[in-house]
């Protein structure tokens, strides 16, 4: 299974970034993003930034995998998931047409 992390920017030399994830600090490839300013959202994967998020997405990013991290250490998951919790699981559009012309989906 591969988590991206969102990081918060903390500075930048070039295409690097010292980044943090609130535990700790890491320097982030930005080669994939371009520079963005200190204080910006990255969600990094294998020391990469791969998309800059908004604070909010961010924020539940982070809540999932400290929920993610709980449950593998034998612990809860709190409220990390409470937004899908709240929802009846959707199909994608494609399929839900389908679904509902009575096409089989194999």
């Amino acid at each position: 299974m591969c988590v991206g992390i969102p990081m918060q920017v903390l500075s930048l030399d070039g295409v690097a970034a010292r980044a943090t994830d609130g535990e700790g600090e890491a320097l982030i490839d930005l080669t994939l993003t371009g520079p963005v300013a200190p204080g910006t959202w990255v969600l990094t994967h294998l020391g990469a930034a791969r998309e800059v998020l908004d604070e909010a997405e961010a924020v539940k990013i982070a809540a999932a995998v400290r929920a993610l991290k709980s449950i593998m250490a034998g612990g809860g998951m709190g409220d990390a998931f409470a937004d899908l919790e709240a929802r009846a699981p959707a199909l994608p559009s494609h399929l839900e047409a389908a679904r509902v012309a009575g096409k089989t989906i194999a």
